[in-house]
């Protein structure tokens, strides 16, 4: 009974986040709603941005059911300029969830300036400024965990997504320098390659059945991801359990990158 005990108590030590404030950015529906109330669940507080306050409501909503606290904040952090005055007020940061992010399939040769500029400005050129005023109380105190939602476009090329592969290669880029910058400042920043998960984001994929059929039978695992599948590697990477984890890409993806 005693060394089972004392398991528990490693476990809770190493994954806990109590005590802990972390910012999700695009937390209102999908992948990054999942992500924050994973995080609610292992104790952290929430502070939570997506393009308006109105629609986080039921994230908030569902974060406060977990007896956590939660701030709403309105942010489009393609533009950012706006992004520094908009995380002044969120206060004391320990953890940072770089989820906002947008794709529009276009053939490459339709892709216009301004479609490349509206997702490369989101997925990368924003979340690089999120990155930098989070983490500027982080780098004081000497100690911070942040989380970049990466792709399999971070690795492999998909046809008709070339703005957004070439953001979310960037991103990849992105984690790999800065943890070498932060490292020895105590700031661990690492990344999730979620595999192929229907969001609302990416439903018109999912409307293809031969398209699905296709792709599952190219995922070992047999099917497509699940919300719930990015909680337990985004808690592990905000943990102490990766106290010595930084400048990595978790694939979350069924076996996919292992099999092509």
């Amino acid at each position: 009974m005693s060394r089972m005990t004392g398991s528990s108590d490693l476990l809770s030590r190493l994954f806990a986040l109590d005590g802990r404030r972390a910012l999700v950015t695009g937390a209102s529906r999908g992948l990054g709603q999942a992500i924050a109330l994973g995080l609610a669940g292992a104790g952290a507080d929430l502070v939570l941005t997506a393009r308006t306050a109105a629609a986080l409501d039921e994230t908030a909503a569902r974060v406060r059911d977990l007896g956590r606290t939660v701030e709403c904040l309105a942010l489009d952090q393609s533009r950012v300029e706006g992004i520094a005055a908009a995380l002044d007020g969120a206060g004391h940061l320990d953890i940072l969830v770089n989820n906002a992010g947008i794709e529009e399939v276009c053939p490459s040769d339709s892709v216009t300036p301004e479609l490349w500029d509206r997702i490369v400005d989101t997925n990368l050129r924003g979340a690089f400024f999120v990155t930098q005023a989070a983490a500027r109380g982080m780098l004081d105190r000497g100690a911070g965990s942040i989380i970049n939602i990466c792709s399999l476009t971070s690795f492999v090329g998909v046809p008709t997504a070339v703005p957004y592969g070439s953001s979310k290669s960037g991103l990849l880029g992105m984690t790999r320098a800065l943890a070498t910058e932060w490292g020895p400042r105590g700031v661990r920043v690492n990344a999730i390659a979620p595999g192929y998960f229907p969001t609302a984001m990416t439903e018109v994929f999912y409307r293809n059945e031969d398209w699905g059929r296709a792709m599952l039978g190219k995922i070992p695992q047999g099917r497509f991801g699940r919300a719930e599948d990015l909680v337990g590697a985004a808690i592990f990477l905000a943990s102490d359990a990766s106290a010595y984890v930084t400048g990595q890409c978790l694939g979350i993806d069924g076996g996919y990158l292992a099999a092509i």
